[in-house]
């Protein structure tokens, strides 16, 4: 069983990037939440070795998205964009069937249409 600090840590990791995806344009907060949901569950079982890597990664991604979100605040341009190109060492370490995924979520997000209708709460 996962330490309590550990487990911890990555639920505080889970609700910092949940929460950061609120400043999202409404389908790429879709499209996110989703994913990150799916991939805390997929891992809930993952190895040692599988964890650092993937708890690094997920707290990279929320620095850059943390970041992002600032400055998306303060440009009332709305010209920022979202995410961050992948280097191709970082490509050469997924596996074959990550790099499936990742093209799948990339078809995703750019398609011209949507794919079903998402409307904000009115509060």
């Amino acid at each position: 069983m996962a330490a309590p600090a550990h487990v911890s840590r990555v639920r505080s990791l889970y609700k910092r990037i949940l929460v950061l995806h609120r400043f999202l344009p409404i389908d790429l907060r879709a499209l996110g939440d989703q994913y990150v949901k799916d991939e805390f569950r997929r891992h809930k079982n993952a190895s040692a070795a599988e964890v650092t890597n993937f708890m690094t990664e997920w707290e990279n991604y929320k620095n850059t998205l943390q970041t992002q979100v600032l400055e998306s605040v303060g440009d009332q341009s709305s010209s920022v964009k979202f995410g961050a190109n992948l280097s191709d060492g970082k490509l050469g370490d997924f596996q074959n069937d990550q790099i499936g995924q990742l093209y799948e979520l990339m078809l995703e997000s750019t398609k011209p249409n949507r794919q079903f209708n998402i409307q904000e709460d009115s509060k």
